[in-house]
């Protein structure tokens, strides 16, 4: 802006910009214009925190050298096209202004407002109060502290705003201290308003004051605050406000409330930014703080696509009656919010649609098999299950289409409603489509559990009478790839009913055991919550322990790696089994405890991928493991997997006398919620969820089901890129999971992922990764601005993160998903590549 006055058209609205040269800040010189030029950069980040709020500014017409004006309430000068909501106060109403677009937001530079204060809820569309959608804690330090002591703070309350299943994200606020924002909406199943999230803050603090009374003060009337940070809770308040995200501060120099990464709390020289610094941060990071704009969501409007499922599924409804069943009813039931996919495991699309196969115990056993398709579940009930053979084909009866929610639907359909009886999921995973016309479908199924198959359905009644719906399945001789064999123990009609032991078995003590596996799952999955126990999740090495004689234990990881000479100190189990009963097989996790009897899997990394009695003696010298038990697969040398859940947990505790390093973990017998909170209390991974009548299937299955408190995934790293800071050492690493391609092969590019490490850290992945490196990547899909100066790995190890969701790749493509907000966990020394699996809702 060269002149000090302009005329400027801004979507749509006239603004006249005038004194464009004062100086706004005399310390650095910086002008209105260049203010104004600011917000119209940060103006795609900063809208989207502030918009629908009412806003409270602070405004400086002479420069931050000048009076300040607080002002709330809108004035006659302004325009009429400015977006405003009124607040009714003790002894008046004021309009404030909703910063909601790019004009509104240049008209408050032009204005002079330098600061932009929004409280942690939003106006709903029609004006109404909406509850909180975020927390927020001020990290305010008092005389003789300062960023430092804030960050060490910071860092103690993420943990434990993390055991409360909250996420925070840090923000340098521009004048002295940091403030931590946590998503709310997701994280919670109930309704929180701003006394009860003020109180929840509250708590929080005088916690963190009780454990850090040298560093932390809570109550804000305390006056001696030397050398402490005052944890600000009262901002969560109704009527209280923080300065918005990107806004600038009125201060001598120009800082900005600027979002932060964990990593960079750890820099003892941590400062506020400048505009210059926050704009090259956005353009190269984007938004740090997206995460936030997915906690409190408006109401959604149902899409054209969604209303038009309405006329597939009146069959469906018709014969259901949704105060008596506890069935889905699809799109009216979730017409506020965003379309979920089917098959309980991925959000469905036209590149990938999702199956189930359901189980269902009605007057007579059958299975439902369900296909995504036009926006419902196309379906056939299999009275004979899933085919097997080639050479033999089964009935499928086609029946009226089922909501896509119906694909994550288990429970018990009531005595006296259409379809009574117990319904599980068998199996579930996305497909391939070949073909689909009124007579004749063909699918290529693709599941963790069960592999690939592809399967042919044709219709053979006619178009009218009661064979209208008669079509056989047929598994064809061509076959994906090289999937595992077909075996009648691994139908749905083989099996028999759910539990019930084959009456066909190998003997499992003639091949390798694997631990069986539990499967992701949302609370609302439980519906009988009286079928379930809950255990408590830990955070290790699962192993097998395999103890022969009194003196005599073998630790087998889940990729078949013999962990006992890494964990010495295990050997101990050998003394707490009943000799009586041997040999036997056990189930439980390796742990690495902190001071606080909670598991630390960072710590437990500094005992992982050791082989030499030197290092395994010197690293045991400063962490110590345990071992979790929690199933018996062998006992008296007989095979007891095909037992219930409840026979084996008495069974187990039969066996073993635990003292420590030994354990038997006590078994939850509250509510699932009761769990979840305990859980959170003793800040744990999560719950386990166990079906009693489960038995025991080496594989991965919805008998046992994992809750956790966040997303977690193991990724197969297959490569790295150079810091920005050191080119030399490793900035970020390039993540994969296993795709499902043609042959079955192959690695699908998930993302990157660069915070979570410490410097130490830093520099012993990039020496440990330039010895494996590769010309090529080992990966599909990675995009062009990742491929740049990668440095490509062969891709053998299997790390952890967390994440905050799955999003379409930046190229657009679909079904080239990304992990979104990954942060680094650690190796998982444990597991091989091939045995990583894409968590829900994660690619198909």
């Amino acid at each position: 802006m060269a002149s000090t006055q302009q005329t400027v058209m801004v979507e749509g609205h006239r603004l006249r910009l005038s004194n464009l040269d004062k100086v706004m800040y005399p310390a650095s010189g910086t002008t209105k214009g260049e203010v104004l030029h600011y917000l119209t950069q940060v103006a795609p980040v900063l809208l989207p925190h502030a918009a629908n709020r009412p806003a409270t500014r602070k405004r400086w017409p002479d420069g931050t050298g000048g009076q300040m004006f607080f002002q709330k309430n809108l004035d006659a000068s302004t325009p009429d096209w400015v977006k405003r909501r009124s607040i009714q106060h003790k002894t008046s109403s004021n309009d404030y202004v909703l910063v909601n677009d790019l004009a509104t937001l240049t008209w408050l530079g032009q204005t002079a407002t330098l600061e932009l204060h929004t409280p942690q809820w939003q106006f709903g569309r029609t004006g109404a109060r909406l509850d909180p959608d975020r927390l927020v804690l001020d990290l305010d330090p008092g005389p003789g502290a300062g960023l430092t002591e804030c960050a060490e703070v910071a860092r103690w309350a993420r943990e434990i705003l993390q055991g409360m299943g909250l996420e925070p994200y840090p923000v340098t606020s521009g004048s002295k201290g940091i403030h931590l924002y946590a998503a709310l909406g997701k994280a919670q199943d109930t309704r929180l308003d701003s006394d009860a999230v003020s109180a929840v803050a509250h708590e929080l603090a005088r916690y963190l004051e009780a454990e850090h009374p040298d560093l932390v003060v809570s109550d804000m009337s305390k006056k001696l605050r030397s050398g402490k940070v005052l944890v600000d809770w009262s901002q969560n308040n109704g009527s209280k406000t923080t300065i918005a995200p990107y806004s600038l501060r009125g201060r001598e120099r120009p800082w900005v409330a600027a979002p932060r990464t964990w990593d960079e709390l750890e820099d003892p020289g941590l400062a506020q930014l400048t505009p210059e610094e926050v704009v090259a941060r956005i353009e190269a990071d984007g938004d740090l703080l997206a995460p936030l704009l997915e906690g409190h969501l408006s109401a959604l409007e149902p899409t054209t696509e969604r209303l038009a499922t309405f006329e597939k599924l009146g069959t469906y409804r018709a014969k259901r009656d949704p105060a008596k069943t506890p069935e889905p009813f699809g799109p009216e039931e979730a017409s506020t919010g965003s379309t979920t996919g089917g098959a309980g495991s991925t959000t469905g699309g036209p590149d990938a649609p999702t199956f189930v196969i359901q189980e269902h115990h009605a007057r007579r056993l059958h299975w439902d098999f369900r296909l995504e398709h036009d926006g419902v579940l196309v379906s056939w009930a299999l009275p004979r299950g899933e085919p097997t053979d080639p050479a033999k084909n089964h009935l499928a009866v086609q029946t009226e289409d089922h909501p896509l929610e119906y694909g994550s639907f288990e429970g018990t359909i009531p005595s006296g409603e259409y379809g009574a009886g117990e319904v599980t999921i068998w199996d579930s995973g996305t497909y391939e489509l070949e073909k689909w016309r009124d007579d004749e479908v063909i699918v290529t199924l693709r599941s963790a559990e069960r592999g690939a198959r592809r399967l042919a359905l044709i219709r053979t009644g006619g178009r009218d009478g009661d064979a209208e719906n008669n079509w056989l399945i047929h598994l064809t001789k061509s076959q994906p790839g090289s999937p595992e064999p077909l075996s009648a123990g691994s139908s749905p009609s083989a099996r028999g009913r759910k539990g019930q032991k084959p009456s066909t078995q190998p003997s499992k003590r003639e091949r390798v055991r694997r631990p069986m596996l539990a499967t992701n799952a949302a609370p609302g999955e439980l519906t009988e919550p009286d079928d379930w126990m809950f255990e408590m999740k830990w955070d290790g090495f699962r192993t097998l322990a395999h103890v022969q004689d009194p003196e005599t234990v073998r630790l087998i990881s889940r990729s078949g790696q013999d962990l006992t000479v890494t964990f010495p100190e295990l050997v101990a189990l050998a003394g707490q089994v009943d000799p009586s009963r041997l040999p036997v097989v056990l189930d439980g996790e390796i742990v690495a405890l902190d001071r606080d009897g909670r598991p630390d899997f960072r710590r437990l990394q500094q005992r992982a991928n050791l082989r030499k009695e030197g290092d395994v003696a010197r690293a045991r010298a400063r962490v110590q493991v345990d071992l979790m038990l929690f199933d018996v697969l062998e006992a008296d040398g007989d095979d007891v997997t095909h037992e219930p859940w409840t026979e084996r947990r008495e069974l187990l505790e039969s066996l073993v006398t635990p003292r420590a390093p030994i354990h038997l973990p006590p078994v939850f017998e509250g509510d699932l919620d009761a769990a979840m909170r305990t859980s959170r209390t003793l800040r744990l991974e999560g719950v386990v969820a166990k079906r009693r009548t489960s038995t025991y299937a080496e594989r991965r299955s919805r008998e046992w089901l994992k809750l956790k408190h966040s997303a977690m995934q193991e990724v197969v790293i297959v490569g790295w890129r150079p810091g920005r800071a050191n080119a030399s050492v490793m900035g970020s690493l390039l993540m994969a999971v296993p795709e499902q391609s043609a042959d079955g092969d192959g690695l699908r590019y998930v993302g990157r992922v660069g915070t979570g490490f410490t410097e130490r850290e830093r520099r012993e992945i990039t020496a440990q990764l330039r010895a494996m490196e590769r010309k090529t990547p080992g990966a599909s899909g990675v995009p062009k601005e990742d491929a740049s100066d990668a440095r490509w790995v062969t891709p053998r190890l299997v790390g952890e993160v967390t994440y905050a969701d799955w999003v379409e790749g930046s190229d657009g493509a679909s079904g080239e998903r990304r992990m979104r907000h990954s942060v680094w966990r650690g190796w998982r020394p444990d597991k091989s590549p091939d045995e990583v699996v894409a968590e829900l809702p994660g690619p198909a």
